[in-house]
């Protein structure tokens, strides 16, 4: 995509209440974009500069299983951040297994649908974007089984639909490694430099963005995208 400081763009943020929702909130804010904050909690969110004064943005409450509701927001975003997510570490149980796929893949999913159809309605407007995370857990351990399949299965209905809504819609795929959250507080690197090296990226025009100190990524998620994207390809019926 152009360079973010170049022209204004609103743009929304799921999970905007966790370390990495407000990092970017924060790095967009710094390239003069619009934001709104997509958060699951009701307590308000309130972030502030450098300089120390409160950072303008609309907070929105939304709830997973009602993405629907958000149609007439996504219709004045540009950038669709799917950030959201959840790990319950070793919880293997009905309900732990149902939350995470709910969650993790499901929820995102339908987001990225709804905005494609939200998006293809746009007349006179910027190509509309998504950037979905779906975590260096799509092709490595991450000593968390629900989360590792939840992600996985994300990874792989992003992949599925890429070809059809790739017309409507700039795809990115972010994968990331463990960076210090409430989900992952021994995380290695800081969430503020993770966004920071998103939206770098992103200026580089990346569709596949990795952030990771492990270098098997940088050469497995790159093959197993295009893996993905070939088999998908050939297998595709109109």
């Amino acid at each position: 995509m152009p360079d973010p400081s170049t022209e204004s763009l609103t743009v929304a943020v799921t999970g905007a209440s966790g370390a990495l929702g407000q990092a970017l909130l924060r790095r967009f804010h710094d390239r003069g974009a619009e934001l709104i904050a997509l958060c699951h909690g009701r307590a308000p969110l309130q972030l502030a500069g450098p300089d120390g004064q409160l950072i303008p943005l609309r907070q929105v409450q939304w709830q997973v299983g009602e993405e629907a509701a958000l149609e007439p927001l996504l219709t004045q975003v540009d950038v669709l951040v799917i950030n959201h997510g959840i790990n319950v570490h070793g919880d293997c149980s009905a309900e732990a297994t149902g939350c995470s796929l709910e969650v993790n893949a499901l929820s995102a999913w339908r987001l990225l649908e709804l905005f494609a159809v939200v998006a293809g309605r746009r007349v006179g407007r910027r190509r509309a974007e998504v950037w979905v995370n779906t975590s260096e857990a799509e092709i490595q351990p991450a000593v968390s089984p629900l989360y590792e399949i939840s992600k996985r299965l994300l990874g792989q209905l992003l992949s599925l639909r890429a070809p059809a809504l790739a017309p409507t819609l700039r795809l990115r795929r972010l994968v990331l490694g463990p960076f210090r959250s409430a989900l992952n507080p021994v995380g290695v690197m800081g969430a503020d430099w993770v966004a920071g090296e998103i939206l770098r990226q992103a200026g580089w025009n990346c569709s596949l963005i990795i952030v990771t100190p492990n270098p098997l990524t940088y050469v497995l998620m790159p093959l197993a995208t295009l893996g993905r994207w070939a088999y998908v390809g050939l297998l595709q019926r109109p």
